[in-house]
């Protein structure tokens, strides 16, 4: 739509005018001291009871018939996220493919340019292993000094949450563009710790990246987080015997590979996942 002549011409949001508009029931709630609703169609479950959650990288390719697997597998919930080649563009084609998604949708914010509203759920990466202080919050400073100028009273705050995060694979391309220190069991638990029972942060994830992690690490940073951090396991999971193995361990699973290369597969993870009792 062209405004008349002689109106400014605002520039538009990321993501476009009408997604930002989604945002305007729960930023007249907070003004009016309102909790803010989830402009979703269904409420959303809290997400510390996931188990299974689904991530899809916007950078890599996902045939119909594969999002369809993905969207009949059970998965708790689905999160959008990845480490190379993040643009809006690619970002608000995933979510728009998403839009009739019957679980969860979550936006995993590593980068200024996934900052896109309308989403049920904000996650916000802090790399705590990185030699790049930057890692830890640059990016998420960059994207709210664009952000809070122009959109401030329609930022979701209730939906964003922090997302502490390790990269343990030194191999991944996460590791490599972020120059991740690699750490072992100690360490890891040690910042579980900081984690979890000082900074009181409420989730924790443990990223592999395409290699199948340590159970007994996962062990040990899920009994030193503490009672009040979820921990989330990501990596390498390509059969329901490695899915069972970190759900015993960890509160919530991430299959992320395995979506785009073998979706077929996806739902028996789901349900070997399910299969388990979580970690006490």
């Amino acid at each position: 739509m062209t405004p008349p002549e002689g109106w400014p011409r605002l520039p538009s949001p990321p993501g476009g005018w009408r997604r930002l508009l989604r945002e305007v029931p729960g930023a007249l709630a907070r003004l009016l001291g309102r909790q803010a609703a989830i402009p979703v169609r269904e409420p959303l479950p809290p997400w510390w009871h996931w188990r299974h959650v689904t991530k899809l990288d916007p950078d890599r390719s996902l045939s119909d018939s594969a999002l369809a697997a993905v969207l009949a597998s059970g998965t708790d919930a689905i999160l959008v996220g990845g480490t190379q080649g993040i643009t809006a563009a690619k970002v608000l084609r995933l979510l728009d493919r998403l839009g009739e998604s019957p679980v969860p949708v979550a936006l995993e914010v590593s980068e200024p340019e996934a900052a896109i509203p309308g989403v049920g759920l904000y996650f916000i990466p802090l790399l705590l292993n990185s030699r790049e202080d930057r890692w830890l919050i640059a990016p998420q400073a960059v994207a709210m000094g664009r952000l809070l100028p122009r959109y401030g009273p329609l930022i979701p705050w209730e939906r964003m949450w922090p997302s502490a995060y390790l990269v343990l694979n030194p191999e991944a391309a996460v590791a490599r563009r972020t120059d991740a220190i690699p750490l072992g069991a100690a360490e890891a638990a040690g910042c579980a710790a900081v984690v979890g029972r000082i900074w009181r942060l409420p989730l924790f994830y443990l990223e592999y990246s395409g290699r199948f992690g340590d159970p007994d690490l996962v062990r040990q940073v899920k009994a030193a987080a503490g009672p009040r951090c979820r921990v989330w396991y990501g990596g390498g999971i390509r059969s329901p015997e490695q899915a069972a193995a970190m759900a015993r361990v960890a509160d919530t699973v991430v299959v992320g590979n395995l979506a785009h290369l073998e979706p077929e597969r996806l739902a028996a993870t789901v349900q070997a996942v399910r299969s388990v009792p979580p970690p006490g």
